[in-house]
């Protein structure tokens, strides 16, 4: 019985944890190009997840519909923010950016609160299910994980295939290189912030299909945890590494909450909650450019 549960929840697992690398990747690579480490990140999933809300509730449209108006909100986001905050604060201290984006963070919280009220919000999006010998999954999680893997690839053939993709990677590299080869690194600089930010607003439309009674204005806080553990494990500058690792991360998640579920006397979610914590404090000590970090 167990082992059928445990199975179970790593399918589940593995599905959420394509959504989890997905919005790992917009942290990892505004990290990597503009070195900001975005601590208002866990915020950004959360206006996807309104969108993706206010969408169906509102206009009756799919959630499928709501990914791509996600990623042109949160592109708009993206430079909005850098050109007003982020700009200025590229050569400096790594003190002042954390402090910039947890202040944006806090800033589209209380908007959301102000258009949309504290409480819990949700909708019910029946597509079916797909009957397991272990578990019973709904289609509309299958189609997250599936959306998470093309967008991820879309991505890769972006970097591989395109110029823009190309100077990306040059600033990664190598910014005052770059610069002299004649790549217009300020636009890049926007540009990745954007693409960063829409990616993860566009993983919070996904979100919503694995968790679609809890949308609310403070539900940032979490996943900005646990993507700053998949960054981690992945490497944090590299968003391929934080994708892989969202899996691996929603499979010990999903898994260990059926293992402690097995002792008695102790609360199962708090303990998997802070397994995210004791993840991201060994990782630090042991390996901390990550899988494939470099």
């Amino acid at each position: 019985m167990i082992l059928e549960l445990l199975g179970g929840n790593l399918a589940h697992g593995l599905l959420l944890g394509g959504v989890y690398g997905l919005a790992t990747m917009g942290l990892s690579l505004i990290f990597g190009v503009i070195n900001v480490v975005n601590v208002g990140h866990g915020q950004f999933i959360m206006v996807g997840a309104f969108v993706a809300q206010t969408m169906f509730t509102a206009l009756g449209l799919s959630p499928l519909i709501a990914i791509p108006a996600a990623f042109v909100i949160g592109m708009a986001l993206g430079f909005f923010f850098f050109y007003t905050v982020i700009r200025r604060l590229v050569e400096a201290p790594e003190l002042t950016t954390l402090l910039a984006t947890f202040a944006i963070g806090i800033l589209l919280e209380e908007i959301a609160k102000l258009i949309f009220g504290a409480d819990f919000r949700g909708y019910n999006w029946g597509l079916g299910k797909i009957e397991l010998a272990i578990t019973t999954i709904p289609l509309s999680k299958i189609y997250a994980f599936v959306g998470s893997i093309v967008i991820a690839l879309f991505l890769y053939l972006w970097f591989s295939k395109t110029r823009l993709g190309t100077a990306v990677r040059a600033v990664i590299e190598d910014s005052e290189g770059a610069r002299v080869c004649g790549v217009n690194v300020d636009w890049i600089y926007a540009l990745s912030f954007a693409i960063g930010i829409g990616l993860t607003v566009m993983s919070g439309v996904l979100l919503t299909m694995f968790i679609p009674v809890g949308i609310n204005p403070y539900m940032g806080g979490t996943y900005t945890l646990k993507a700053f553990v998949i960054a981690v494990l992945g490497g944090l500058s590299s968003p391929y590494g934080a994708f892989f690792a969202g899996l691996i991360f929603g499979l010990i998640e999903n898994g260990a909450y059926v293992l402690f579920a097995q002792i008695p006397g102790v609360a199962p979610f708090s303990l998997t909650v802070s397994l995210a914590f004791w993840m991201l404090f060994f990782l630090l000590l042991l390996k901390p450019t990550g899988l494939l970090g470099k």
